[in-house]
């Protein structure tokens, strides 16, 4: 099992200089193999293999006088940058051909230096752990890293990124084994939502932060000063970064509190089920604002993987089960209603319900439904999430699995 850790880091101004170096030569690589291969497509020839595209775009490149400034920069990073761009190729195809599930994935694109994240991938080979606690990059130098936890093993890639903040991170992948916690016999469906976050069906609610509705007064200032400042002056782009810093400041705070949540409730239960929502779905409604300030795709991606890690069962159930219509007492459907409906009265047995936490407990109902099958057993737990798969280095007698981002 492969896990992500992301730790900041502080590198010097000649050092800055250099990963800048990196992440234009990277980028200058991706979009010349994106542009060889279209061409080929154009013209109708074969689809090139990424050997004859390195060559091409990688060696050769370097013998001319306007890509003689790729050998600045380490190969690795060169290489790792086609191996991205095969990447993104594999998902294209596999997504057109129907065995890539979700939405569909669009053919890559050109990457722009004005891109809102700049990035470098190593392997081992291209980097290492200083016994002083620094990393070493190949032809950047020794990077100071600000370390929160220590790595459980060696790390098998790093990926350098510079946020559209001017903050540096380094985000390393580890193969490690599931730290399984004990046993417990508590399950809970949990019923998302914008009044409470979240409501548990022993009816504990947890109150949403809204971190970004409280930082609004703080934005309006700064990006008021933004709109002020003249297009192309160094007093916009001094203006565009404090705009940037308030944002991401309010996106590590809502990161870090859903990790102290999810991993709260995946501790508490051996099984947690959650409704299946449509967020982009959502995210288009006049409530746009507050569904992406809630950051229930986040939260539910934390909660799977950290089951998975920890030897928890994790369940969805469909989006258009009928949970806030179905009275939890006596299973029956009551009908649709309003938002504006907080608490009804079942007309069949007479219980009162609050419809947060009977939504919950009819969540819980139907997870443990599918998650028994016909004779009974319980269902093999699904896979690990993985947003994709690393390209790195793998110690001997190991071998790459999907990976879990941990950010």
């Amino acid at each position: 099992m492969q896990f992500r850790y992301n730790f900041r880091v502080y590198p010097e101004p000649s050092q800055c200089q250099a990963l800048s170096r990196a992440f234009g030569c990277a980028r200058v690589v991706f979009n010349d193999g994106l542009r060889v291969r279209q061409e080929a497509h154009a013209a109708g020839l074969p689809y090139i293999n990424d050997g004859d595209l390195q060559k091409q775009v990688i060696t050769a490149a370097k013998r001319t006088e306007e890509r003689v400034w790729l050998s600045e920069v380490s190969s690795v990073v060169l290489v790792q940058s086609l191996r991205d761009l095969h990447s993104a190729y594999r998902n294209f195809f596999s997504s057109v051909t129907g065995g890539r599930k979700g939405p569909k994935v669009a053919p890559p694109r050109f990457k722009s230096k004005r891109d809102r994240r700049q990035s470098i991938r190593l392997t081992a080979n291209g980097f290492s752990l200083r016994d002083n606690g620094k990393l070493y990059v190949a032809k950047v130098g020794d990077l100071r890293v600000r370390w929160s936890r220590p790595l459980p093993a060696v790390p098998t890639s790093v990926t350098v990124t510079r946020d559209v903040a001017g903050r540096y991170w380094a985000s390393f992948v580890v193969d490690t084994a599931p730290d399984f916690l004990p046993e417990t016999d508590a399950e809970t469906g949990v019923d998302l939502g914008l009044s409470a976050f979240a409501v548990l069906s022993d009816g504990q609610k947890i109150a949403s932060p809204r971190f970004l509705r409280r930082a609004e007064k703080k934005l309006k200032r700064v990006q008021k000063d933004l709109s002020r400042k003249a297009k192309g002056s160094k007093n916009r782009a001094k203006a565009r970064v404090r705009v940037s810093r308030e944002h991401a400041r309010v996106a590590d705070r809502r990161r870090d509190w859903h990790h102290k949540e999810s991993t709260r409730i995946i501790r508490e239960n051996q099984a947690v089920y959650v409704e299946d929502l449509a967020v982009s779905g959502l995210a288009r409604t006049r409530l746009a604002k507050s569904v992406h300030d809630a950051g229930w795709s986040a939260f539910i991606g934390m909660l799977e993987y950290k089951a998975a890690k920890h030897g928890r069962y994790f369940g969805r159930i469909g989006r258009f089960q009928p949970t806030s219509q179905v009275c939890s007492a006596c299973g029956i459907k009551d009908g649709p209603k309003p938002l504006h409906v907080r608490e009804w009265t079942c007309l069949a047995c007479g219980t009162v319900h609050d419809r947060d936490i009977n939504a919950a407990r009819n969540i819980l109902a139907a997870g443990r439904a599918d998650r028994l099958n016909a004779c009974g057993a319980p269902v093999r737990r699904a896979s690990v999430p993985a947003q994709r798969r690393e390209a790195g280095s793998h110690r001997k007698g190991q071998t790459a699995q999907a990976g879990i981002p941990v950010l």
